[in-house]
């Protein structure tokens, strides 16, 4: 399939939202240095649906209102000289690009369900350079298809805002386009420095030193040089909660869908990499902390409100142990997150900033994309019906791991994989699909 790109608009708030130029500071979750990367990723409308007004001038249009509030996103990133942790700078008619783009085909109702053409798929967002200077917060494509289907694809840094900020923006933009005047949008509010900002003077009374890692060399997306590929896989809930019921008769332990698919995935992605047992491995997430901060983070703060939580075993731990019990540690490591713990991992990059903080060197990160609110984003077309991820690094991995929303009593799972290791994880998750007699198949 063939695409076209027309031109790159420049889309600038409705009127002035400040009457001088200014830079804001962020936190230091933002400039959190495993967090200086780029979300690519899709929003998909196909056609046949009764709106038959052109998406480019709706959406623009309602940018320019959304922009209003949120003006940092038309602004530019900059490293600061005295320590160069990036800053926000806002001058008077900037805008956010928008790239117009078209496509000849069809834009089939299960696009973006993993059987499409990767190359294609990649080309429906931009792909700005990481080594810019200033950055772009935010620079988005709108594809349209001959069939009446388009696609949002978005490029997000990701200091200026994780997935949950990223929604409230959208969200108030589709509020926008389908005229309801605001209904259901909450405020936004920066306050970034203030709210997520070091103690004075900076102190770690948390243990944070057993989970990072210093090493003013390391990049943890420096990767292996090997080709990354994307497996999808579609997990049977039904299946998966037949396996949570016999572990709870194995360990007495409730998992949740998040500690157990992730201890399923990463136990065969392990055994697939065939480490040296000895060798330290990691799994990385994200967890809240929009209520574990007191006082809890305002609705509207729409900047980074997670922090990485780590798991770290040896390889021959994940590989020889029964699976539930690598659960069992997934579990037991969101007993770190507390206040203190927030704290002490903000005064620690406050502290530490220079000297390569990082969560080790053999990370798999894993994020859950479900609750995110993605499929509500409905400027008067319906909500997408699917979301893609398109970045393979985040986290410090660049093998990240996405569970997306799936189908009814489904859950759709993105997994980045070298590509050596794609059928000796096929093997490894081939036995789980036998557990219970279950469902766990390639997409």
């Amino acid at each position: 399939m063939q695409l076209l790109r027309h031109e790159t608009a420049v889309i600038r708030p409705i009127k002035p939202p400040f009457d001088h130029d200014h830079t804001l500071p962020l936190s230091h979750l933002d400039t959190d240095r495993n967090l200086l990367v780029t979300l690519r990723y899709l929003r998909i409308y196909p056609g046949s649906r009764h709106n038959q007004s052109d998406p480019f001038h709706v959406i623009t249009a309602a940018l320019s209102a959304a922009l209003l509030p949120y003006y940092p996103l038309a602004g530019t990133l900059r490293r600061r000289p005295s320590d160069h942790r990036l800053e926000l700078h806002c001058r008077a008619g900037d805008g956010l690009p928008v790239i117009l783009a078209v496509a000849g085909g069809t834009l089939a109702a299960g696009a973006g369900d993993g059987g499409d053409d990767p190359s294609f798929m990649d080309q429906l967002a931009p792909d700005p350079d990481p080594g810019s200077d200033p950055i772009r917060p935010m620079v988005l494509q709108i594809t349209r298809f001959s069939c009446g289907g388009f696609v949002l694809g978005a490029s997000v840094h990701h200091a200026i805002c994780d997935g949950f900020g990223a929604t409230l923006f959208f969200s108030a933009v589709a509020e926008a386009a389908r005229g309801v005047g605001g209904a259901g949008v909450v405020d936004p509010v920066w306050d970034r420095s203030v709210l997520l900002g070091p103690r004075s003077p900076p102190r770690v009374e948390y243990p944070i030193r057993e989970l990072l890692s210093l090493d003013r060399g390391f990049s943890p997306y420096a990767g292996s040089g090997k080709r990354v590929v994307k497996e999808y896989l579609n997990v049977e809930g039904a299946w998966l909660g037949r396996v949570k019921e016999m572990w709870y008769k194995q360990s007495g332990l409730k998992f949740t869908t998040f500690e157990a698919l992730g201890a399923l995935i990463w136990s065969s992605r392990i055994k697939a990499d065939k480490l040296p047992p000895n060798e330290k491995v990691t799994f990385a997430y994200s967890i809240s902390i929009r209520n574990i901060v007191n006082p809890p983070l305002p609705a509207g703060y729409w900047g980074n409100s997670c922090v990485p939580m780590f798991v770290h075993l040896t390889a021959g731990e994940v590989a020889g142990q029964p699976v539930w019990k690598t659960a069992a540690a997934i579990k037991g490591s969101k007993q770190h997150a507390t206040a203190e713990y927030v704290a002490s991992y903000v005064d620690f990059q406050e502290l530490h900033y220079d000297e390569g903080i990082n969560g080790g060197r053999r990370v798999s990160g894993f994020t859950d994309w479900r609750h995110l609110g993605h499929s509500a984003v409905d400027f008067g077309w319906g909500g997408p019906t699917a979301v893609v991820p398109l970045s393979s690094r985040l986290l410090g991995s660049v093998e990240p791991c996405f569970f997306l929303p799936g189908k009814e009593g489904m859950v759709k799972v993105l997994v980045h994989l070298e590509e050596g290791v794609v059928l000796g994880f096929r093997g490894e998750m081939d036995k789980l699909r036998n557990m219970e007699n279950g469902l766990l198949s390639p997409i």
